[in-house]
């Protein structure tokens, strides 16, 4: 009797294969895909036959074997899950055996359909374990399918590992899965950030390819990536991460629509980026139509919340009477939404900034964000765009804050000159009616003569709210200066006496008419509000300066407007340290970092600072770059302390490339001195922590 073929064991499957190219896969219904089980020429004639052989004798170990293969498809067919798990498990243990590619195709893929997270995890365990020793056997199609389920699931770390696998092992899927996957991914804060870190590597990946390879064309990432991801950073508050996407934009020729141009509104708005947003403005303009403003509210309100963030009065001023020009003028020619222009991001002083394509008129094909509009500066009527009450009391506010009543006066003027009134009650008299209420007597006598001079005209009841508050407050002589004026006007023909002795008359509907006002009650709000933060201009204003000098590699003159900032008692913020930290970093100078780490837990300790998981991550990442174990420890620590979710594939794989070997074979009784005992101590502890141990057995439900 001839001997029994040896059946291929874990062993042969976890080497690569050898020779030719394995046979394309059969779909997973047919049996007729064992025969590429093995290439072992008797096991092939056990399993599947010869035509016109005499069969062999089959032994109870093949026969088990061969029957365990055939369940397995027939339950992978049927999508029959556990009934498939079951086979492969008693395959597995009965001889070490892999299926075929496409039954492990085939099983992955049937167990993607299942909605119950235990199954999708123990799908996902198989793929990884097949990408560690056997990734030839791995098919894009059941790792596309793996990838959309584990997202959709909510599952968002295995997806976005899945979709990493993919880069990883060249098995690209088509650019609509990139799509899908995201927005599901997106709708947690976990998974926002793994969808962020997944659209780097895929950038990264894209880059790296010449421009006419087709694995370029496959990994070029759309503008509706970036949306989704931007969107969700502004959602969930990672600022540092958002800056990083928009300076990547530019890199991969990526054309940005109105979804993009208003995601990036948002972001510049939450790091302070004004400067970005006002070259950007007149590209917005050009687009204006009822359609396109129903979106464009949001840049608008972002730039005019920077403006009163910078604490800029005239380029509010300015913002909001262009905004009253437009809905007044008659509609003006779009651009086509082909249109595209270059918009150069960052300083024009600048040699290191970049040119980012947008297309202001270009409506994604799915608009799957619906933005908030936060600061609620910007309103839309019957299509055309108007500031709100709120931003109107925010920029008066400001105005009397600086005693700038002039400067008021003028925008007044020219608001009533643009728009004019169509009732007795205007802006600029409502403006005189709410300093009333509030006590603000004298502004309001010099706003009404500052308009009464450029020819507005002003109902009765404002002169007589304001001659009211006088008579109540016992200031004769403002009043009978006030009383002159309605003579004037003809608004009375009475001697003073008797002129204030008929005025109780319409006491009451003064009365009623100034406590009703809904812009003083805002003027009131804004009031108290500016007085808690007094200096968060100059916040804004450092930051900027600080940004600038990092961009130029200035880092001595980041440092001394750091001390600036300290000197005027101005509390740094998160995008203060990340901007030092990102500037160093350009400059490989990884131990002027941990200086800046040790300011940011003083900062931590005493509360200013809260723990910010993008500025960690920034901070460890840079730390391994640059051989400082026992920093990243004390990073990955807070992060733990705090809850932070921790990409650790992404810190594992950047400790590989750089210290794969460092102190691998080096025990403690080698260290020649304490210091490097405890720089041995601190790799080892930072190799446990991001997980670099020898891989799991294929399959293996652990």
């Amino acid at each position: 009797m001839r001997a029994t073929p040896t059946a291929t064991t874990w062993t042969f499957f976890l080497r690569p294969p050898r020779g030719p190219a394995a046979t394309p896969p059969l779909p997973h219904g047919s049996f007729a895909c064992l025969r590429h089980l093995s290439r072992s020429t008797a096991l092939q004639e056990l399993l599947c036959g010869g035509g016109g052989r005499r069969r062999r004798r089959s032994s109870p170990a093949a026969c088990d074997t061969k029957a365990l293969l055939r369940d397995l498809d027939l339950a992978v067919g049927a999508r029959r899950i556990d009934a498939a798990w079951e086979a492969f498990d008693r395959l597995r243990a009965s001889c070490s055996l892999l299926p075929p590619r496409a039954l492990l195709g085939g099983l992955i893929a049937a167990t993607s359909y299942s909605p119950e997270p235990r199954r999708l995890r123990r799908a996902y365990q198989l793929a990884s374990a097949l990408s560690l020793r056997r990734p030839d056997l791995l098919h894009y199609d059941s790792l596309s399918r793996l990838a959309l389920s584990l997202a959709r699931a909510q599952m968002s770390v295995p997806s976005a590992a899945v979709l990493r696998l993919m880069l990883e092992t060249n098995r690209l899927p088509p650019p609509p899965l990139w799509s899908a996957a995201f927005s599901h991914l997106v709708r947690t804060p976990v998974g926002s950030y793994a969808a962020a870190d997944v659209l780097i590597d895929l950038c990264g990946v894209f880059l790296c390819h010449p421009a006419s390879s087709k694995r370029r064309k496959l990994t070029k990432p759309s503008a509706a990536l970036f949306n989704l991801v931007l969107h969700s950073c502004v959602q969930f508050g990672s600022p540092l991460k958002a800056h990083q996407m928009l300076e990547i934009m530019p890199e991969t020729g990526v054309e940005a629509d109105v979804g993009s141009i208003i995601a990036i509104a948002r972001v510049c708005e939450m790091n302070g980026l004004r400067e970005d947003l006002k070259k950007l403005k007149p590209h917005v303009d050009s687009a204006s139509s009822p359609l396109l403003n129903h979106h464009y509210l949001h840049f608008y309100d972002s730039l005019l919340s920077l403006h009163f963030k910078f604490n800029d009065l005239e380029a509010a001023a300015e913002l909001i009477l262009g905004l009253y020009q437009r809905s007044s003028s008659p509609p003006r020619q779009n651009v086509l939404p082909e249109t595209c222009f270059l918009l150069r991001v960052g300083s024009d002083n600048l040699k290191t900034g970049s040119k980012l394509l947008i297309k202001p008129a270009s409506l994604p094909q799915d608009l799957a964000f619906k933005p908030e509009n936060r600061s609620g500066l910007i309103i839309l009527k019957d299509g055309k765009l108007f500031p709100s009450d709120r931003a109107i009391a925010k920029l008066i506010n400001g105005y009397v804050r600086q005693r700038k009543v002039g400067e008021l006066s003028k925008v007044l003027i020219g608001i009533h000159k643009t728009v004019g009134t169509s009732s007795d009650f205007s802006l600029g008299s409502e403006v005189v009616v709410s300093f009333v209420e509030l006590g603000w007597l004298e502004t309001a006598h010099d706003i009404l003569d500052d308009m009464e001079s450029a020819g507005v005209s002003f109902p009765e009841i404002t002169y007589a709210s304001l001659l009211m508050a006088y008579c109540k407050k016992n200031m004769p002589d403002e009043a009978r200066v006030l009383m002159r004026q309605m003579r004037e006007r003809g608004l009375i023909n009475l001697p003073d006496e008797e002129a204030i002795i008929l005025f109780p008359s319409v006491d009451a509907k003064c009365a009623a008419l100034v406590t009703s006002s809904a812009l003083a009650k805002l003027l009131e709000k804004q009031s108290m509000e500016e007085e808690e933060g007094t200096a968060t201009h100059l916040i804004y204003e450092f930051n900027f300066s600080i940004l600038f000098f990092c961009k130029a590699g200035m880092m001595e003159d980041a440092i001394k407007t750091f001390r600036k900032m300290q000197e005027r008692k101005v509390e740094p913020t998160v995008q203060t340290f990340g901007h030092l930290v990102n500037g160093y970093s350009s400059l490989e100078m990884y131990r002027e970092i941990t200086i800046i780490w040790g300011e940011i837990k003083r900062w931590l300790e005493v509360g200013v600072l809260s723990p910010d998981r993008d500025l960690f991550e920034c901070l460890l990442w840079n730390f391994i770059r640059g051989g400082y174990f026992e920093r990243a420890m004390e990073i990955a620590r807070y992060m733990e302390e705090s809850h932070m979710y921790v990409d650790k594939w992404r810190f594992r794989r950047e400790f590989l490339k750089l210290h794969k070997n460092l102190y691998r074979n080096l025990n403690m009784s080698n260290a020649r001195t304490d210091a490097q005992s405890k720089r041995l101590e601190h790799v080892r502890a930072f190799r446990k922590w991001v997980g670099i141990a020898r891989a799991k057995r294929i399959g293996s439900n652990g």
